[in-house]
């Protein structure tokens, strides 16, 4: 609980303060320190400030800053189970808690740390957080993969460490949802220690953004990931003094190999512990330093590690980015006015908003204004000093604070960095010129493709067909030994006609995803987005476009959360609307039926057309959208190239196994369910009454629905059957094939397990439905992400009405005109 929660007369133990540096170290200062007891004396009048009593003094403060201090409260020492308070007497009202009960308890609070990590895109962050936590993540070798914050868990040195994992970005500046994300965590949660995770190969760009966290006041540890690629290129780095240069713990460290990950947290629970130092230095070094010594005689052995070092010796301190005399002096002035009101303290660091808000920061700005009183003032000095810089520098404050960080960055680089210009990333350079070839690109991108399509059609065609004679087998044991009845009929036409026509398809998916995942992981992906810039601009859209529409490809959910990484609205809001028509892995069941049955011998080219199709209208309706329904400005083109890398088989297997893990999840879950209300709905009512299968289903209740809805699907040459089917996958399309394994249970003139043997259609009309299925009514997930990204339903409900409308044109031009043939 809070400090601020406690009432009058009662009484905590301090766990920890959260906030940034200043405002921690001001709250320590005045004795709020972890262990120490405290007392609330007195409320004020309208409840603000208290005055408490903590180590003999009586001191005030304002709520939201006791709000920022963590404490055990006697009614919480009550209702905790800590086996290391003596439970052989009773604690209750009549008994108070005795102090030294709740240090125990506070004692085992304050070993739980909470860790943020931060970084660029590409740097290892997540694999860094798969590593550490033991968390399955995906890693995706291009920005924008991580477009949520993910949590995981785990204990290390009898501390229990709580990592967030947020987006990958390159600044903390307004320009992105990624960036706001970021900063939003970072100020509003207050981890107690954020670690910077930074490219070592890529130092210069990769320091901006830990510049950016230096001017937030935040506690931090640099991690050097991808260290070993540093030391292969002959390049070094004098981790010691950039250390010092910086203010801030670095520790090399390999994500891939989990290398120096012990190192980093040994580092972290030194800086977490050291917090209070100047008030616990004793403790600090009896344990804290020790750790911390041996990592850092582990890496700059030339170096003698004292204990006095933790502070005097500049590796964790707060230091100010000197931005040059013309910019301080403006900075000092939009800060000295800020700092008028003390009530910002707790939650800002006062020096990053002076420097936002003369980056013109709107987010910054815009909560300038509505939290402080002389906002009006802060503006006009903002802008007064931005005026002045003008006129001193002949450029905008932002440009300028942006070239004198890197002006640090590169004054600091050039101190401790050591570029021996060998191993230029030359394999990277060599495949570049050919895969992003303005001719050859083209055709290899799509060859990949076709490849991609037809391994998922020859190698899934042998275990599919060991997991389709294991389904028959079950389906003739439920036959021999169950008696006739219900029960029997709901088994066999339902679960195993439904799900068991669903779950055949399993290798194919995985092949898939083992596809995508290999393009993600490898870089490969940013070179599609790259060659097909030019083409995705004529649509109207951002070459960052291209990755969320291939990445529909696995499931068009994640992709539309992608689409974040598009920094203008415009091409964002398009890409979400025609990212349904991007065929996902739910609807290649049904291509893999219709194709097996319909188009044998020309399976891939089928499947490669189907594909194209729905690529060539999201083309289309992307040119269109973005020429009369969505307006807006667009953006340059700017993407990061990471260097090819080799993924890891454990990587790349084990995102393919989650891949089909979640899809037997569904069998069991939403298609199995599914499949029973279908069935349900198929045999009642009456089902006795009628002489064959076929006339019982038509006289059954989802029989009427189905011939309701017939009229509106004859003209595409679809049976009732068919649109009950196309009914069934507006909640996920893999439903389609499983309620047309339900319905087409012992159908035409072979009693199979295989779906193609049972319906009975023209090729003409196969090829129609698989273009329906394409096209028509995103599943309730993917308008649910629509209506999320964009912030409203109008643009959800126009992606189900649109794409409807244009699948029963196409599937009825695809049948009249191939009638006449």
């Amino acid at each position: 609980m809070r400090l601020s929660e406690l009432q009058t007369g009662e009484r905590g133990i301090i766990i920890k303060v959260l906030g940034h540096g200043g405002f921690r170290r001001r709250i320590i200062e005045m004795g709020f320190i972890k262990g120490q007891a405290v007392e609330v004396l007195q409320n004020a009048p309208l409840k603000d400030p208290i005055k408490y009593k903590v180590m003999g003094y009586e001191i005030s403060l304002r709520r939201q800053e006791a709000s920022m201090i963590e404490v055990v409260g006697e009614e919480e020492a009550r209702n905790t189970n800590n086996e290391a308070i003596d439970y052989h007497r009773p604690i209750s009202e009549s008994i108070p808690v005795t102090e030294e009960e709740m240090k125990k308890i506070a004692q085992g609070k304050r070993r739980t740390i909470n860790v943020a990590l931060v970084g660029n895109p590409n740097c290892g962050k997540t694999s860094l957080f798969n590593v550490a936590s033991g968390s399955h993540e995906h890693v995706g070798n291009y920005s924008g993969v991580t477009v949520d914050a993910k949590a995981g868990h785990f204990e290390f040195q009898g501390y229990s460490f709580r990592l967030i994992d947020l987006p990958g970005t390159y600044s903390l500046s307004a320009y992105s949802p990624e960036e706001l994300y970021v900063r939003k965590h970072i100020i509003e949660e207050t981890p107690d220690v954020i670690i910077n995770v930074v490219d070592a190969g890529n130092l210069e760009r990769n320091l901006y953004l830990t510049t950016q966290l230096i001017d937030m006041n935040v506690r931090m540890v640099v991690a050097l990931n991808m260290y070993d690629a540093l030391q292969r290129s002959g390049n070094t780095l004098d981790i010691k003094h950039l250390s010092r240069l910086l203010g801030v713990p670095m520790v090399p460290t390999i994500s891939r190999t989990g290398e120096g990950i012990d190192n980093l947290f040994h580092v972290i629970i030194g800086l977490y512990e050291g917090a209070d130092f100047m008030e616990q230095k004793q403790e600090i070094q009896n344990e804290v330093l020790r750790e911390f010594r041996e990592w850092h005689d582990s890496y700059v052995p030339d170096h003698k590690f004292e204990g006095d070092d933790f502070e005097t010796k500049g590796y964790i301190r707060h230091i100010h980015i000197n931005h040059g005399p013309e910019l301080e002096r403006s900075i000092d002035a939009v800060k000295n006015e800020i700092c008028r009101n003390e009530n910002i303290r707790y939650k800002y660091s006062t020096r990053f908003l002076a420097i936002k808000l003369l980056e013109n920061d709107k987010d910054i700005e815009q909560r300038v204004i509505s939290q402080l009183p002389n906002a009006q003032t802060i503006i006009q000095t903002r802008d007064k000093e931005a005026r002045r810089l003008y006129n001193v520098l002949n450029e905008d404050s932002e440009q300028a604070i942006t070239n004198a960080k890197y002006g640090f960055i590169t004054g600091a680089l050039k101190e401790t960095y050591t570029d021996v210009h060998q191993n230029k990333e030359m394999f990277t350079h060599i495949v570049d010129n050919i895969v992003t070839h303005r001719i050859w690109g083209y055709p290899i991108f799509f060859i990949f493709l076709y490849i991609m399509f037809e391994a998922t059609f020859v190698l899934g065609e042998y275990p599919m067909q060991g997991i389709e004679w294991i389904v028959e087998k079950i389906g003739v044991l439920v036959e021999t030994f169950m008696p006739d009845g219900s029960l029997k009929d709901l088994i066999i036409d339902g679960i195993i006609g439904g799900v068991g026509g669903v779950i055949v398809f399993l290798p194919n998916i995985l092949l898939l995803y083992l596809f995508i995942s290999f393009m993600e992981d490898s870089g490969y992906m940013a070179r599609a987005a790259f060659i097909m810039d030019k083409i995705m601009h004529k649509m109207g859209l951002h070459g960052k476009s291209f990755i969320p529409l291939i990445m529909g490809f696995g499931c068009n959910v994640p992709a539309i959360m992608a689409s974040r990484i598009i920094e203008s609205r415009k091409s964002r809001l398009v890409t979400m609307l025609v990212n349904p028509l991007i065929s996902c892995s739910a609807r290649l069941p049904i291509y893999l039926v219709m194709i097996g049955a319909f188009f044998p011998n020309n399976a891939s080219l089928v499947l490669l057309t189907i594909y194209a199709v729905g690529i060539l209208l999201a083309v289309l309706m992307a040119r269109i959208f973005a020429k009369f329904i969505v307006k807006g400005d667009d953006t340059p083109f700017v993407m990061e190239l990471p260097p090819y890398r080799m993924p890891t088989c454990k990587s790349v297997l084990r995102h393919t196994w989650e891949k089909g893990q979640q899809y037997l999840k569904k069998m069991g879950g939403i298609i199995m369910i599914a499949s029973i209300i279908i069935w349900f709905l198929g045999y009642y009512p009456n089902h006795a009454e009628y002489q064959t299968v076929a006339e019982q289903q038509e006289n059954s209740y989802i029989g009427q629905i189905g011939k309701a809805i017939e009229p509106a699907i004859e003209p595409l040459g679809f049976d009732w059957k068919m649109g009950i089917g196309i009914l069934s996958g507006v909640g996920a399309k893999e439903l389609v094939v499983s309620t047309l394994g339900v319905l087409y249970t012992n159908d035409g003139d072979v009693d199979s397990v295989n779906l193609a043997d049972r319906i009975p259609i023209t090729p003409l009309v196969a090829f129609g439905y698989m273009l329906f299925v394409l096209i028509y009514f995103p599943c309730i997930a993917t308008l649910a992400a629509i209506k999320q990204e964009s912030g409203s339903w109008k643009w959800a409900l126009f992606a189900a009405g649109y794409t409807t409308a244009l699948a029963w044109i196409v599937a009825f031009l695809v049948y009249q005109i191939g009638s006449l043939f």
